[in-house]
């Protein structure tokens, strides 16, 4: 049995050699950036309104929960990398209005990963609902990558749209697509 626990920043921060340890599973990322990514991620821990939640196999075979996946968002803002590169790039292509509608009061949804073993199980679809349920924000935002992924199509099927299509980050290389729908989820 999957069951989803709430986790802070502190027990997020304790656990974070699990988190990678999944991201790096899921997302096969090249070994140089995962340290990268790991200070990037504990750094996310301090913004406002941080909220991750593990997913956690039970069974009674296990002496301990063995963690699956997680998810963590927390609330955009002016000064966070992201929200700001976004922001600019909304506001050229949309225009200021919309991009303030969209991420004026947002919930950033940082990372959502699912161990490989455990994926096409409906576990991130139920983080992306947990994590979203009860958030004051207006909307919910992320990015992914920008192709045909199984990642995008459960996105798309949730009702997160894009905003921005074929976007490249600063420093980056691969096209990403920026999605995002609003809350409350239905």
């Amino acid at each position: 049995m999957i069951e989803f626990r709430g986790a802070g920043p502190a027990e997020f921060v304790e656990r974070l050699d699990t988190v990678i340890d999944i991201y790096t599973a899921a997302m096969n990322p090249p070994v140089d950036q995962i340290n990268g990514r790991k200070t990037i991620m504990r750094n996310h821990g301090t913004y406002p309104h941080f909220q991750c939640y593990f997913a956690e196999l039970r069974d009674p075979s296990l002496s301990v929960p063995l963690t699956v996946g997680f998810a963590y968002g927390f609330r955009g803002t002016p000064g966070q990398w992201w929200h700001d590169v976004v922001f600019r790039a909304l506001t050229d292509r949309l225009g200021h209005e919309a991009a303030n509608a969209w991420l004026g009061y947002a919930l950033e949804l940082a990372e959502i990963h699912v161990h490989p073993d455990f994926q096409g199980k409906g576990i991130g679809r139920a983080m992306i609902r947990t994590l979203c349920a009860g958030r004051p924000e207006r909307s919910a935002v992320l990015s992914t990558h920008d192709q045909p992924t199984a990642a995008r199509h459960l996105y798309a099927s949730m009702g997160f749209q894009d905003l921005l299509t074929r976007f490249v980050f600063p420093g980056g290389y691969e096209d990403y697509a920026i999605m995002g729908r609003p809350l409350p989820l239905t």
